[in-house]
């Protein structure tokens, strides 16, 4: 239950960030972001 709750926490992160991005430049730091939160969440879910 824990990593479903992870896992959506770092999906609901993702799509934040994205949808905050207002510039090309933007879009590229907030991919970058919603990788790494994604990145995290496995690795906590892995643990």
């Amino acid at each position: 239950m824990r990593k479903l709750f992870v896992l959506a926490a770092a999906a609901a992160a993702a799509l934040l960030t994205t949808a905050a991005c207002n510039t090309i430049a933007g879009v590229g730091k907030d991919t970058q972001a919603a990788g790494s939160a994604v990145e995290g969440a496995a690795r906590d879910a892995k643990n």
